[in-house]
């Protein structure tokens, strides 16, 4: 695996002519980034070229939030890209990403990027989307591969892709998960051992939430009061066992928007997200419907 940490190097490094997979990451990676990295490989092919970055993005984290402590593994890291069958990996400091104030930014849709996380992280997916296009621009990957436990990334992702037509495929990956359902997060690193034996009783709730649902569209009784009553439900038990939830709902998956009273009743797709602090740590997960 060849590493560049400038843009000139990257350039002379992908070449021409070759189909490129990308995965943007910020390191300290974990087994759903791999997990990224194996299916790249596995839709190109061995003649693709399979690209990895590594970028602690400043622009995505809000005051107060943990740029400062991100963790910083790249030698670890470039091992276990290495082993996942990465072929080129892209770290690039400030100066290369930055090289100047980034006066210029992509500001996402308010309908999608001011609620759910874009609500509690204000400013949040302008810096997602920022750094994700300008990795897509020096990249230019022919498919772009997201894990699916970020929903609202993916789904802003998607439809930048899209709305700039740029020529990639934006591919949603499953969520890989640890045995006890907790999702793979590279923040997951920062639970103590009793923070980390409670974590997986977000996704419990979740699929509680999903399934009660699901029964109460195949009874005909899911109607907008009941599912405020189970989402209400849902974050009392997480606030009962120590949680402090941001979120914990039912939204149509096309857009994250509440779904309508028929909607409700019919066979519109769903997907419940949840948002949460267990400790310091804020967790993120979701189960579709």
């Amino acid at each position: 695996m060849r590493i560049e940490h400038s843009l000139a190097g990257l350039r002379a490094a992908l070449g021409t002519g070759r189909q490129v997979g990308f995965v943007a990451t910020m390191g300290n990676l974990h087994d759903g980034h791999l997990a990224l990295v194996r299916e790249a490989r596995k839709r190109l092919g061995p003649d693709g070229l399979v690209v990895a970055s590594i970028f602690v993005n400043r622009l995505q984290f809000g005051a107060g939030e943990d740029f400062d402590q991100y963790p910083r593994t790249l030698d670890r890291d470039a091992g276990l890209l290495r082993e996942a069958g990465c072929d080129l990996l892209f770290a690039p400091d400030e100066n290369v990403m930055y090289p100047q104030p980034q006066t210029f930014q992509v500001v996402p849709d308010s309908a999608l990027a001011g609620i759910l996380e874009g609500e509690v992280r204000p400013g949040h997916f302008a810096g997602v989307c920022t750094v994700v296009m300008k990795l897509f621009t020096m990249v230019q990957p022919t498919i772009a591969m997201f894990g699916k436990k970020d929903y609202q990334q993916l789904m802003m992702i998607r439809q930048m892709a899209q709305q700039f037509a740029l020529p990639l495929t934006v591919v949603g990956c499953e969520t890989v998960r640890e045995a006890d359902g907790l999702a793979m997060s590279s923040r997951n690193g920062y639970l103590e051992d009793a923070e980390r034996a409670e974590a997986s009783r977000l996704n419990r709730a979740l699929g509680d939430l999903a399934n009660a649902v699901r029964k109460g569209r195949a009874s005909g009784r899911m109607d907008v009061g009941e599912l405020a009553r189970l989402e209400a439900d849902a974050g009392a038990l997480l606030s009962s066992h120590g949680w402090h939830p941001d979120y914990v709902t039912v939204r149509r998956r096309r857009d994250l928007l509440p779904p309508e009273p028929d909607e409700l009743r019919g066979s519109e797709p769903l997907v419940a997200l949840g948002a949460a602090k267990i400790g310091t740590p804020r967790l993120l997960d979701n189960i579709e419907i």
